[in-house]
């Protein structure tokens, strides 16, 4: 199959899934982020997505981490076709959504795949102008984002209407998470982030790291607003639902971790009014 000849078509939005111009818009979502790894970010982002299922809100996982997808391992889901298949011209985004536990609807990313652990400017058109018709079937799409500040990250953060930033109080995560803000700040011309502290045992704790990555940010001369969404509690029910390959918030509902997730959620929805099928251009003001 001709790859080019496939996402010429796909940016072009093909079938008139969306109209002229439509793709130079922001994609309403919420990118979940983070300067280091292995900071429970997909981890998060998959449950956060089944408390706002549970919630009565349509939520699609987006696993962007290109090239590296877990997001199926962690939910123990086997999915037939991924975003390589969608970049090569074979299946459109709707075409490879996995229902995971809940009801949960995922996008997921091939796993090993290095040809596309770096998009081209055409791909990355592409995957936006598929997700701009996807999107306006969701009330929330959450966009699970690779670590670091590779150019895919730049891109899915950038792209994004809202980004959320997780990290733990561990020095090494805290200094990756502010050089995270840093580069969006200064070369992408992103300044709002919203923040969740992960693995913490008080909402104290998780405001703290907060005060800090604003002291920071403000003696270096950053122009960056921090709004905190939550904590998330240190919990032994959390890795024991990893080991599992089941959510912690479906296997353990009334554990404090699950109880947390649940709080971030309400607050998500309580920022925003209920999008119900309407065009990119309301989306975005809301």
């Amino acid at each position: 199959m001709d790859q080019a000849g496939s996402l010429r078509r796909m940016a072009r939005g093909i079938n008139g899934k969306i109209k002229a111009g439509a793709s130079y818009g922001k994609l309403r979502g919420l990118a979940v982020a983070s300067g280091k790894g292995g900071v429970g970010k997909t981890n998060t982002v998959a449950n956060l997505a089944y408390a706002l299922k549970r919630e009565g809100k349509r939520a699609l996982v987006f696993d962007a981490d290109m090239g590296l997808g877990n997001i199926h391992i962690l939910l123990g889901v086997a999915p037939r076709y991924n975003l390589d298949n969608v970049l090569s011209g074979e299946k459109t985004l709707d075409e490879i959504i996995l229902h995971g536990p809940g009801g949960i609807e995922i996008l997921p990313a091939s796993s090993g795949a290095r040809e596309f652990s770096e998009l081209t400017g055409e791909e990355k058109l592409a995957l936006k102008t598929e997700l701009e018709a996807l999107g306006e079937n969701y009330d929330f799409i959450l966009f699970d984002i690779g670590a670091g500040i590779s150019s895919n990250v730049m891109y899915f953060c950038s792209a994004a209407s809202e980004i959320a930033v997780i990290t733990t109080a561990e020095p090494t995560a805290f200094a990756d998470a502010y050089a995270l803000i840093k580069v969006l700040s200064k070369n992408y011309d992103t300044h709002n982030f919203q923040l969740i502290v992960n693995n913490v045992k008080t909402s104290y704790e998780g405001e703290n790291v907060k005060s800090r990555l604003e002291k920071v940010a403000d003696r270096f001369g950053l122009d960056v607003r921090l709004d905190f969404l939550g904590h998330i509690p240190t919990d032994d029910s959390v890795s024991r639902a990893v080991r599992s390959q089941r959510l912690f918030i479906e296997a353990y509902p009334n554990s404090k971790a699950a109880e947390a997730i649940r709080r971030i959620a309400s607050r998500l929805i309580i920022s925003r009014e209920p999008v119900e099928s309407i065009g990119w251009e309301k989306a975005l003001s809301i």
